[in-house]
């Protein structure tokens, strides 16, 4: 065994020695290979430079031709040569195969191989003319291919990455997709939508985006934005603007006064006294629900009043009517002091940068405190100017008429000291007060002349609607040919209702209007539509988390577009987590049949702001028992669909104890099973009421009464005093002393 040990231990060695003597053989076999192969690329630059010698011209014998698919004389061609007949072929000789009268040959091709192998493909082409680089590109050196990959690698180890981010300067329009803003600050479309997400917006590659998002974006990733100036013809209109109005004299004009302040502290009553007129006794609930424009002539010249509601739920129009006032005389009841909104007129006052005429109304009534309205008002910066503040106080009553003529005096001074002017012979410029839909005349608009001289049959551009003046009619419905500055008339004509608010202007070219308004529509449809998309996405998530919320969709028709405005935002503040407010659909004008359709389609209530649904309109909602309300109070209508919505909730459910019994006895019925036999303490106790079972005072069970017997009869009910057996439904684990609680549950109707 030892021995047979010793042999394999050297077979073992022997094998070893073998393997490392392969390996060896292997790896010199390989580095030789290595070494042939890095000769053989090295090879070319050599070749060319040391064999490089000039080539033998030799004369082709005389009418010998040759072509490329048959040999003189019939002999075989050779690879890489041409034998002509009686005639030797050296090696390195051109392979002539063309025609004498062409100029090139095989040899002189640039798309041939690399030179100097003899007998092969590219036999006698390794003698060029100045030892050139055959076929290869100019500029890419003797190591042709090779050679350009070397030079490439130069030039890229020579190319330095940037060190810092490059900052692109993004010019945004209005509404921009998410890709092309992507495509303006050269990244991915990606990485935008990541920003956008770390700011709390799911979007889509395809989304648009309004200006300030987008604005934000670029910011966030480092780039500088600018709002991109389109080729806006806004811009056009102005610059026209301002250099037509440089060629007109300025003349002195009429101010434009805005009567503000809270609700019933009597600023229709006030106006109505200057005019000498009876507005406020033919209002509905007696509160102003329109803006009103009228002008009076006075002994030291002519003022416009614009009248505004007081309601809180008319602030878009206090805000026009500050836009567009140069004095704001604020009301405030001398018996009721500053009020919410009497606050909100003097914010919109200051923001506009109106000076402000206090008049303390109702100073006639025994209980009117001025001083109480002068502290109030200087808590909210306007200082009389008896405190050397410089709002004029004046006391007045709307009723008696008193102070009404010192009150226009301080009005005036104030218009003389703003020194009032505008142009009276250029092109009509001004403010859209309040626009409607009649049925009979189609888009109404009242507008206030702010420069220029409107005339019928003008041009007029608003917003984003345009039309002729067809007709004109001032205040107190008479017609006018024209209206100059300060002045407010009501014009029809328009292609549709214009927005309350908008800017109106007279162009010379009716075909401009139209370019200008398309152009305005369409750029306010995308903004809006970008707005949407992201409020219904930033929704999205609550949405379904809200699975229960129940809505109430309602289609708003008002008599005019402030009121519409009014009744929307006022009836969209009344929605809770519960019961949503949903307004499907709001405009201005009669009810129409489509208004009646939509509303089937979207199981909507229908309301109507002082307008009426046309006789169509009413058989189809007939028909289809569509809920059609009408209105001519803003407080009536939100009173109505704040108690629908209340109906909607869901009712709130309470416990109401009915009785209490004490149980004496138990004992056990063959077919019924175990009775209670109990006394009644408090209460009555019915059938199948419900009940808790009290062991010392610890609710043990809670069920249904099954059964109630009275000796042996059944019974509905025992009232206290009275014993009773009560079989308690699927539940017999009941001892002497325990409690029985009867109750009952009530549902009760919640409020908003």
């Amino acid at each position: 065994k030892p021995v047979l040990r010793v042999v394999k231990a050297a077979d073992v060695a022997a094998d070893e020695k073998a393997r490392q003597a392969e390996l060896e053989r292997r790896r010199k076999a390989a580095e030789a290979e290595a070494a042939a192969i890095r000769a053989m690329m090295n090879a070319p630059k050599k070749v060319l430079v040391a064999k490089k010698e000039e080539p033998k011209p030799e004369a082709a014998p005389a009418g010998i031709k040759g072509t490329i698919h048959k040999k003189p004389g019939g002999a075989p061609g050779a690879t890489g040569t041409t034998a002509a007949a009686g005639a030797g072929a050296k090696p390195g000789d051109k392979k002539s195969v063309k025609s004498e009268k062409l100029s090139s040959s095989w040899a002189d091709d640039k798309k041939r191989g690399t030179p100097g192998k003899p007998g092969g493909r590219d036999a006698g082409a390794g003698a060029r003319p100045g030892g050139g680089a055959g076929w290869r590109a100019p500029g890419r050196g003797p190591a042709g291919r090779r050679g350009g990959r070397d030079d490439r690698g130069a030039t890229m180890s020579n190319f330095q990455a940037p060190n810092e981010p490059v900052v692109q300067e993004v010019h945004i329009p209005e509404t921009i997709s998410v890709a092309d803003l992507a495509h303006k600050m050269s990244v991915k479309a990606s990485e935008v939508i990541k920003q956008l997400m770390k700011l709390g917006q799911m979007v889509t590659i395809n989304q648009q985006l309004d200006q300030e998002t987008a604005m934000i974006v670029v910011e966030e990733m480092g780039h500088k934005a600018f709002a991109a100036k389109l080729d806006d013809p806004d811009a056009f209109l102005e610059e026209e603007g301002a250099a037509a109005e440089g060629q007109h004299e300025l003349l002195p004009r009429a101010p434009v006064v805005t009567v503000m302040g809270h609700v019933d502290h009597g600023k229709t009553s006030l106006l109505d006294s200057i005019r000498r007129a009876r507005v406020a006794a033919g209002e509905a609930g007696g509160i102003t629900q329109h803006i009103g424009a009228y002008h009076v002539d006075t002994p030291r010249g002519m003022v416009t009043f614009l009248d505004t509601p007081g309601h809180e739920a008319f602030t878009a129009m206090r805000a026009r009517g500050a836009k567009a006032t140069d004095i704001v005389i604020l009301v405030v009841a001398a018996d009721d002091g500053v009020m919410p909104q009497t606050k909100e007129a003097i914010h919109h006052a200051k923001a506009a940068g109106v000076p402000i005429v206090v008049a303390m109304n109702k100073i006639d009534k025994p209980d009117a405190n001025p001083e109480r309205v002068k502290s109030e008002l200087v808590a909210e910066e306007v200082v009389p100017e008896e405190f050397g503040g410089e709002s004029p106080f004046v006391p007045v009553s709307a009723k008696t008429g008193q102070g009404i003529d010192d009150l226009l005096e301080q009005v005036l001074l104030q218009a003389e000291v703003l020194e009032l002017k505008a142009a009276k012979d250029s092109l009509a410029k001004g403010l859209v007060i309040e626009a409607k839909l009649d049925k009979g005349r189609g888009p109404v608009a009242t507008v206030l002349v702010q420069s220029g001289t409107l005339k019928r049959g003008d041009v007029v551009l608003a917003g984003s609607t345009y039309g002729r003046v067809r007709a004109m009619l001032d205040e107190d419905g008479k017609p006018a040919t024209e209206a100059g500055p300060s002045i407010p008339v009501e014009i029809q004509g328009l292609t549709e209702v214009p927005q309350a608010g908008d800017e109106f202007m007279v162009l010379a070219d009716e075909r401009r209007a139209r370019e200008i308004a398309t152009f305005r529509a369409g750029k306010y449809r995308d903004v809006k539509l970008a707005r949407q998309q992201a409020a219904k996405l930033e929704n999205m998530f609550a949405d379904m988390t809200a699975g229960d919320v129940q809505t109430l969709p309602l289609i708003i028709k008002a008599d005019v577009q402030g009121s519409q405005e009014a009744l929307a935002s006022s009836l969209l503040k009344l929605s809770t987590d519960e019961v949503k407010v949903q307004i499907v659909h709001a405009a201005v004008g009669a009810i129409s049949e489509s208004d009646i359709n939509l509303a089937i389609a979207s199981k909507a209530v229908v309301i109507g702001f002082n307008v009426r649904a046309d006789a169509g309109a009413r058989k189809v909602a007939e028909h289809n028992d569509v809920d059609l309300r009408y209105y001519n109070i803003i407080y009536d209508a939100v009173d109505e669909v704040k108690a629908a919505m209340a109906g909607m909730l869901a009712p709130e459910q309470r416990e109401e104890i009915i009785g209490t019994a004490e149980i004496r006895t138990v004992f056990v019925a063959t077919k019924i099973g175990t009775i209670a036999g109990s006394m009644i303490t408090s209460g009555h106790v019915t059938r199948n009421a419900r009940f808790r079972l009290l062991r010392d005072n610890v609710v043990v069970y809670t069920g249904e009464i099954e059964s109630l017997k009275r000796l042996k009869d059944d019974v509905k009910e025992v009232r206290e005093g009275f014993e009773c057996g009560i079989k308690l439904k699927n539940y017999s684990d009941i001892k002497e002393g325990d409690q029985l609680e009867v109750f009952e549950i009530k549902e009760v109707a919640r409020t908003l």
